[in-house]
């Protein structure tokens, strides 16, 4: 990953800028999030950027590009932003307690919050009918 410093900026404390360092992360339960994961992954194009879980097998963060969460508006998920922050797309999860499902390198820089929706809502259906047939 390149990683470069604004112009003029030599401050240590300043953190660096990377490809992918303004990623957004919406965050769904495990269930619904490992069913999106499939739907994208059978999907004809590399549509699913990186995704974290965490340690209790609950949640599901996937990795979207900055903006995303003030528009995001999908029920059962939350999208939080890193108001320019950044989280560093290194090997080692960027939360303690989390850990990568998809880390950084084996999937694209970050997931398409449009395809992420409809992947969410066809998910969503599917645990819906499955729970229905019990």
């Amino acid at each position: 990953m390149e990683i470069s410093r604004i112009d003029g900026i030599n401050d240590p404390c300043t953190p660096p800028i990377t490809q992918a360092a303004c990623c957004d992360v919406v965050t769904v339960p495990a269930r619904q999030g490992l069913e999106a994961v499939d739907i994208l992954r059978r999907g004809t194009a590399e549509a699913v950027g990186p995704v974290l879980h965490d340690d209790g097998g609950g949640t599901l963060g996937f990795l979207v590009p900055p903006g995303t969460a003030a528009a995001w508006d999908v029920p059962g998920s939350t999208c939080t932003g890193t108001d320019g922050r950044g989280m560093p797309l290194a090997p080692e999860p960027p939360v303690e307690g989390s850990d990568w499902l998809l880390p950084p390198g084996e999937a694209e820089l970050a997931t398409d919050p449009a395809v992420l929706r409809q992947a969410l809502g066809e998910a969503a259906r599917m645990i819906k009918a499955a729970d229905s047939c019990r």
